[in-house]
């Protein structure tokens, strides 16, 4: 604890200039656990940036955090481009603007030429303004879908995408050499817009972003004609005005907006978790959409890169479609439109990551598409994109989805993007309305063709100071040992994603991917199970793919290979 208590001083006397900060701290004087808390260890600069709690302190969000993490980025940068430049959003978290600020204020200082959004903006914008103005990396201020307590900081390279684990890793290296009070260089920032080192984005690159979403429609002409009733929520987050904008440029009029988490804010008062995989989340839309009879429930996470949904049912109440539901739906309805309209280009992709649906590969091989599966995260999907662009073949790519509601159909940007997906989920409802039918229509004629598919998480928590051992300990024990059959169900593929070996029938072959702890077994019913151990949490994810006839069937799988897999990771 001495060192925590030290560090805490040197807080206190750093922010002696600022009476909020000061009283912050004065607070939790004689609060051990929370000074332990605070400053026991630094926020890490990851592939994801940084994400935590607000307050003051080394493991917390606030500006000083926020300016050392921009330093070790702007050291990266001049180190590596010529005259290099930024692009900054933000959302509608608590201090997400401060934040935006302080950030552009030290690139500014550091000779880096910054692009600021003037008002919150979905993260799909930021990647779209990175490639639009040629910047050099992106930073967006935002924790995602996480409780209203996080922020976070997301940094982008040239592509638009994520940064990766090897530019982390030099950044983080130039964090931990920057002193936090003393080593940030900073300019003020209203004298930096005035001479054009701070320069905000423009409404007409606002408005190109939205016509650039726009062209990635395919029947705008279907929103018009069939009337779809819709209610949409933004969480208090970014996507009120992009979504609404693109919607009603299709034609979609009949919007009912959630008035109590339609304006920004950051404390979440009616969703303290706006996770929108949660039901929890879209209770008070689908309270909405029964009052008003609604077709669609539409809702965004607060910075607007995901979207869910929500469909009307024979019986008029309303169910909840998963990510991987969604995913396929508009694989297929995208594959059919172009396939229908002479747009399906040559050598046609889609990508999804490998605890995504296989039903989507199915769907895929159904309309002669290639599927490329990758690791969990957006920023390697956004490599495939970048991958094929480099070879002149960017017009091949027409989809990527992830589980947790994430999807894209263009290469406009290298990320998830909600304003694409609701415009794209709109016009499909649209389209099947006209012909009759709903979302849960086309879903059941997939499954008739393709047969049930379900897909099941589970999370096993191992707390303790000795969590992250035992869960290496279980992994090594899998690979040492591997199981010959899941549930009774004989295994005839492994995949080692961390040996970056397939092993199919006793015939071993390379995964052609890069190193991952992930292990993946394939079951003689079509069935997989994939065991995901978290790299920052002790936390292990069993990932349960399961595809049978009838859903008593998939439900009888279910129980069979929790069960099973319950076991391994107790032993």
């Amino acid at each position: 604890m001495t060192n925590e208590r030290t560090l805490y001083h040197t807080w206190l006397k750093n922010v002696a200039d600022n009476p909020a900060y000061t009283r912050e701290l004065t607070a939790i004087e004689s609060d051990e656990n929370e000074i332990k808390d605070r400053f026991y260890q630094n926020l890490t600069f990851g592939t994801a940036g940084l994400r935590g709690v607000l307050g003051l302190g080394t493991n917390r969000m606030n500006v000083y955090t926020v300016g050392q993490a921009t330093q070790g980025l702007a050291d990266y940068l001049c180190k590596t481009c010529g005259s290099p430049s930024a692009a900054i959003a933000y959302d509608s978290r608590i201090n997400s603007d401060v934040f935006a600020r302080e950030t552009a204020r030290v690139f500014a200082a550091n000779g880096v030429k910054v692009y600021l959004y003037s008002e919150l903006m979905p993260t799909p914008a930021l990647s779209y303004a990175v490639r639009e103005y040629g910047c050099d990396t992106g930073v967006v201020i935002t924790a995602s879908h996480n409780p209203a307590k996080y922020n976070g900081y997301k940094a982008y390279d040239s592509t638009g995408c994520q940064i990766g684990p090897e530019v982390a890793d030099e950044v983080m290296a130039n964090i931990g050499k920057t002193d936090i009070f003393t080593g940030v260089k900073r300019v003020d920032f209203d004298e930096a817009l005035a001479d054009g080192r701070i320069n905000y984005i423009p409404e007409e690159f606002v408005q190109q972003y939205i016509d650039r979403v726009f062209r990635e429609g395919f029947n705008a002409e279907a929103c018009g004609k069939a009337g779809l009733k819709l209610v949409y929520t933004p969480l208090n987050g970014a996507g009120n005005r992009c979504v609404r904008t693109i919607l009603q440029k299709a034609g979609v009029t009949d919007i009912t907006v959630v008035k109590e988490q339609e304006n920004p804010d950051g404390n979440f008062p009616t969703c303290p978790y706006p996770n929108p995989e949660m039901k929890e989340a879209l209770q008070l839309g689908m309270d909405y959409c029964r009052r008003t009879g609604a077709d669609l429930l539409l809702a965004t996470d607060p910075d607007a890169d995901r979207v869910a949904v929500a469909v009307k049912t024979d019986t008029g109440d309303y169910q909840i479609l998963t990510g991987n539901e969604v995913g396929v739906l508009l694989l297929d309805y995208i594959c059919t439109v172009r396939s229908g309209t002479g747009r399906m280009p040559g050598n046609p992709v889609t990508v999804k990551s490998i605890v995504s649906s296989k039903l989507a590969d199915a769907v895929a091989k159904e309309h002669k598409v290639e599927m490329v599966n990758v690791f969990t995260g957006f920023k390697f999907i956004g490599e495939v994109i970048a991958e094929l662009e480099k070879k002149g073949g960017m017009d091949r790519f027409i989809f990527a989805f992830e589980e947790s509601c994430g999807y894209l159909s263009g290469g406009y940007v290298r990320d998830k993007d909600a304003v694409d997906a609701s415009l794209l989920l709109v016009e499909m409802a649209s389209a099947y309305k006209l012909a009759g039918k709903t979302l849960l229509d086309e879903l059941n004629a997939i499954y008739g063709r393709h047969g049930i598919y379900r897909n099941e998480v589970e999370s096993f928590a191992f707390e303790g100071a000795d969590g992250m051992a035992k869960m290496a300990a279980i992994m090594e024990g899998l690979r040492k040992n591997p199981p010959a059959e899941i549930g009774g169900d004989k295994v005839t593929t492994r995949i080692d994603y961390g040996t970056c070996v397939r092993v199919e029938n006793g015939v071993e072959s390379p995964t052609g991917m890069i190193s991952s702890n992930v292990l993946e077994y394939g079951l003689d019913t079509g069935c997989t199970v994939i065991v995901r151990p978290s790299g920052t949490e002790p936390k292990i994810k069993l990932y349960y793919s399961l595809t049978a006839g009838t859903e008593a069937e998939v439900g009888a799988l279910k129980q069979r290979y929790t069960a099973a897999c319950r076991k391994i990771v107790a032993a």
